[in-house]
């Protein structure tokens, strides 16, 4: 370093590089006794110092994750969710050993990495391992409902992930380490290592797993990036790794040569897979309706088995055998050992679904009428039309809202300028833009 008298050239006082091999060269105050600089290359070195220092001294904070028993995440679901009990209490079940598991091993870590620890003191090695989760269920029918109720009770963030855009690496399209960024972007934090902690915490849902499947249960000998390729890569992901996912989230998840970098542990990330698994039913049917050898006792063990499967929904019997003959890989089905069944909703519940939960979608649009001063009023009749209408696409409780903003259209545009306070729908009005209901479904009365 130099006197401000001495000397006028610019070199940084820590590496000696000059003004024009660097971006940045920042001055001493004039105040200052010794005329010195410092360069921005020199300035991110000490502060991955400093860094480097706070991360070894830091105290790691308490997860914010609100552990819920079963029941209490079950009874919340109940104000959101209509019908699908066994799915509901299967997910709920395994939200709360997830997290449970979650904390006990921090608890352990942490009590295994204290100084003062007493050598003769009995301390409990036995780590338990995640259990990933598969649901199976038409579109419509709550998957993600569901999920995203239970990531909301559990305060941890979650994302939803398309199975279908995803792409072995090296091929163009979304690396499977993709569906991190898109939780580490949900996640919410005041600093970077806070941010972090939340994301190793979250929730992920990969739907439509089921368009990925291999066809036919044979290994495929050519290359497959969309299909079997990803379930490969999918395997290290959920069994707990850590992705170095970028910095900057202008990068759009797509890692470049010398970009920044973040360390994501998936050890503690809950990863749902879903799919409608269409055909599925009828392998489970062939299967579980396949006629026994001859021999005593053949007749009453398959008569026993008609009266067991008597029913059109062979999907809550569904084994790993079903899901290998649909063109999943046995390496990936061994790390989701947890599956369960939604079924297709009935014209019953999807009326139950537009008006009894606490964000039924007609309480959403009475909700919107109502910020115009409007009071929306629609006729019982006008509400099983809507359903009857819904009933017909089969794509589930999304067909509801669809409905009813196609009917609405017009009311919606005219309500906000109209001084009419009351907006009176009914099947009549409906079925003046929307048609006349399928002739199987007219007499079909709804609960």
């Amino acid at each position: 370093m130099t006197t401000k008298a001495s000397s006028t050239k610019q070199t940084c006082s820590y590496c000696g590089k000059e003004r024009a091999e660097v971006s940045k060269l920042i001055e001493t105050p004039d105040k200052a006794a010794v005329r010195a600089f410092i360069c921005n290359e020199c300035i991110s070195v000490c502060q991955a110092m400093i860094d480097i220092e706070r991360q070894r001294n830091r105290v790691i904070p308490e997860p914010k994750v609100n552990v819920q028993k079963p029941q209490e995440l079950y009874d919340y679901l109940n104000d959101y969710v209509i019908s699908q009990d066994q799915a509901k209490r299967y997910l709920s079940t395994a939200v709360y050993n997830h997290y449970k598991r979650v904390q006990a091993n921090i608890a352990s870590s942490r009590n295994s990495k204290k100084e003062d620890k007493k050598a003769d003191d009995k301390t409990d090695d036995i780590e338990i391992d995640k259990s990933n989760v598969l649901v199976i269920g038409p579109s419509g029918s709550g998957k993600t409902h569901i999920l995203k109720y239970l990531s909301k009770k559990a305060n941890v963030p979650f994302t939803i992930a398309d199975a279908t855009t995803l792409t072995e690496a090296g091929y163009v399209g979304e690396d499977v380490e993709n569906v991190v960024t898109r939780l580490f972007q949900a996640a919410d934090g005041n600093t970077l290592e806070e941010k972090v902690q939340n994301t190793e915490m979250g929730i992920v849902f990969i739907d439509e797993i089921d368009k990925i499947g291999r066809r036919g249960e044979s290994r495929s000998l050519t290359k497959d990036p969309s299909g079997e390729g990803v379930q490969q890569a999918l395997l290290k992901l959920l069994e707990g790794t850590t992705c170095n996912i970028p910095m900057d989230p202008r990068a759009g998840g797509r890692k470049h040569p010398g970009q920044q970098t973040i360390p994501i542990s998936t050890q503690n990330i809950l990863f749902v897979l879903g799919g409608a698994f269409d055909g599925l039913n009828d392998i489970v049917k062939k299967r579980v309706s396949k006629k026994p050898q001859m021999g005593f006792g053949n007749a009453d063990t398959l008569k026993n088995n008609e009266a067991k499967f008597n029913s059109d929904d062979f999907l809550e019997h569904v084994v790993v055998e079903d899901l290998m003959k649909y063109g999943m890989i046995p390496e990936l089905l061994g790390r989701i050992p947890m599956v369960t069944v939604l079924k297709e909703l009935t014209t019953d519940e999807l009326k139950r679904v537009f008006t009894e939960p606490k964000n039924a979608i007609l309480k959403q649009y009475k909700k919107l009428f109502a910020m115009d001063d409007k009071e929306l009023d629609i006729t019982d009749d006008a509400i099983e039309y809507i359903v009857k209408i819904a009933f017909d696409m089969r794509i589930g409780a999304r067909s509801l809202r669809g409905v009813l903003e196609k009917g609405l259209a017009d009311c919606m545009f005219e309500a906000p300028s109209s001084k009419k306070k009351t907006i009176k729908i009914t099947k009549e009005f409906l079925e003046a833009k929307l048609g006349p209901v399928k002739e199987e479904n007219k007499d079909k009365k709804v609960a």
